[in-house]
């Protein structure tokens, strides 16, 4: 949809990051892309996460829009805050079945940085999204068997919520595929002011 209307206006688009969910995110919303994913040592998050992932984000954008003459480079990074403590990828097994225990039964929040960088214009644009999410209590056992699926592997907060382990979820406040990965509402209007305005 986004596609035909900026048809003309929005440049090559190419996706600094492997994730296959983000990729699907864009397809979803009918964006043609490429996917260059960025070499960069995401570091651990020390300062605040808002702010952290935002960085983050960029310096993905940034490394690939370095390498192009042309084009519109997204960089996406998503974390997981509960109380006050940074939920990232599980390392281990018991890592996973760790952090799922901590979002029991729990409020957490899904913070996610996105960058724009239009290699041609020398357009930039950063910002973040936060989208509330609500568990209801875990068993141990339900835990145990969502990590053993390897679904946890690689996913901020060991879930992933277009899964399995959507079952968790009782509810949410904010964007649905920021959770995902990437903010499509927000994604679009900065499109559309980057290409339209």
């Amino acid at each position: 949809m986004i596609n035909d209307v900026l048809k003309g206006k929005i440049p090559n688009i190419v996706l600094a990051s492997a994730s296959p969910r983000r990729a699907e995110l864009l397809r979803q919303i009918g964006l043609e892309f490429r996917v260059l994913p960025s070499q960069i040592n995401e570091p651990d998050i020390k300062n605040h996460p808002i702010e952290a992932v935002k960085h983050i984000a960029y310096q993905k954008a940034e490394v690939v829009a370095d390498q192009l003459e042309s084009g519109l480079v997204i960089g996406a990074d998503t974390t997981v805050v509960a109380n006050q403590a940074i939920i990232g990828k599980p390392a281990s097994y018991q890592q996973a079945v760790d952090s799922l225990q901590k979002l029991s039964g729990c409020r957490h929040q899904v913070m996610t940085g996105v960058a724009l960088i239009d290699v041609s214009q020398k357009t930039e644009m950063v910002w973040s999204e936060t989208t509330s999410v609500f568990f209801r209590q875990l068993h141990n056992e339900e835990i145990e068997a969502y990590v053993a699926n390897g679904e946890a592997n690689d996913k901020a907060g060991a879930y992933g919520i277009q899964g399995e382990a959507a079952t968790f979820v009782n509810r949410i406040e904010g964007c649905y595929f920021n959770v995902v990965g990437l903010p499509l509402a927000s994604l679009t209007e900065n499109l559309y002011q980057i290409y339209w305005s």
